[in-house]
């Protein structure tokens, strides 16, 4: 028996573009109820990255796969298939790199081995939809002589953030000061400049703030204004708002505010013309403001969230949208006196005409930090199988 253990070196939560860093361990471990311990062989183990897609068959028409692909190794139990026995197309790989070939572990040793691969730039960011799926998976493939190959999957998740593509770092950092003392790795020091360099521009791009003002209003008149300092965020951050309706003409008697992920898919891959997009809430605030001169709210974008994105087959865009109820009478008739004394006591109406009318406002939302979002990441930095 051997346990093949693999951790992530840094959270399972990472930039397209960033190195992934996964330590896998191979460990023959000694029983003290044993009295015969033997060493332990494998033929060879071999690590590969890929992004599995999966589409709903209800909702998204895709072209048939090739079919000369399905799991090649149900013939040839030597290939090392990395999505083999899953659901989904494979849509983005990369090369795969071979651990070792023949291992002996004697009894209560062990091995460790460093893989190493830059995630590409060009890929989806991990999503799970209503309609389509993206999920990336590390898969390291083990096997003994004459057995079949057994797979570790560690599933993390990806960022895209646009612009670090077409980013060049300068070719001569001669000048820049390094200690001789510590030994870096080019491919290291490259991944925390590219970190570096994205937390300086979604700083930049979050950052600007400028005032928003909206006329809040319906067929018979103005309501309110809305305001907001900026449009952009990053997961993570708070979208606060706020209402002015004392200059309104038409009583609000209530409004609610939802943050709402919109995922449509292209026209070319809907099951059905015009297939209405979906909607999925992350937050909401309700509040009754009648006779209130003015209001906000605050909505936390969930780290565990995806940032807007468009790919081929489908889109999520980010929004804020807005419920206003107003009344359909002037403000003084929304209260009654309820008694005829001195002490005057005022109670609301039992049956008033209402009016309701909704908006939506389109914010955009970037990635933040992957250290950050790995504080809440569904994954865990460690897997491991006994093969």
């Amino acid at each position: 028996m051997i346990e093949v253990l693999a951790k992530l070196g840094r959270g399972p939560v990472f930039l397209a573009g960033e190195v992934l860093e996964c330590v896998i361990t191979f460990t023959n471990p000694l029983s003290a109820s044993s009295t015969s311990a033997s060493s332990e062989m494998l033929a060879w183990a071999s690590a590969q990255i890929h992004c599995q897609f999966h589409a709903s068959e209800n909702r998204v028409a895709l072209p048939p796969s090739d079919g000369s692909k399905h799991d090649v190794q149900a013939e040839n139990e030597t290939v090392f298939v990395p999505n083999r026995g899953e659901r989904g197309q494979c849509i983005l790989s990369t090369p795969p790199k071979i651990l070792f070939c023949d291992l002996r572990l004697d009894p209560g040793e062990s091995k460790s081995y460093s893989y190493c691969e830059t995630l590409p730039v060009d890929g989806p960011p991990s999503f799970r939809g209503q309609s389509v799926k993206y999920v990336y998976k590390l898969t390291i493939g083990c096997q003994r002589v004459n057995s079949p190959i057994k797979l570790l999957r560690v599933p993390f998740r990806v960022l895209v953030l646009h612009g670090l593509k077409d980013y060049q770092f300068p070719q001569d950092e001669a000048v820049a000061p390094s200690n001789p003392f510590l030994e870096e790795e080019e491919g290291l020091k490259k991944d925390s400049r590219l970190a570096d360099l994205a937390t300086e521009l979604l700083m930049v791009a979050t950052s600007r703030r400028s005032l928003h003002l909206y006329n809040i209003s319906n067929t018979r008149g103005k309501v309110g204004t809305f305001c907001i300092f900026k449009t952009v965020y990053k997961i993570g951050e708070d979208v606060i708002g706020t209402f002015n309706f004392s200059e309104g003409d038409i009583p609000c008697l209530q409004f609610s505010v939802s943050l709402q992920t919109e995922e449509g898919i292209q026209e070319e891959f809907q099951r059905r013309r015009g297939q209405p997009v979906s909607f999925t809430v992350h937050a909401r605030h309700q509040e009754s403001c009648l006779h209130t001169a003015q209001s906000s709210f605050s909505l936390p974008i969930p780290l565990s969230s995806t940032p807007g994105f468009t790919t081929n087959v489908v889109s999520l865009k980010w929004r804020l949208h807005f419920e206003f109820v107003t009344s359909g009478e002037s403000a003084g008739t929304c209260l009654v006196r309820g008694s005829q004394s001195e002490a005057v006591t005022w109670a609301g109406v039992e049956q008033m005409e209402v009016d309701t009318f909704s908006w939506d406002l389109p914010i955009k939302v970037l990635p933040t930090n992957p250290i950050l979002a790995s504080y809440v990441s569904q994954f865990s930095s460690t897997n491991s199988i006994t093969i």
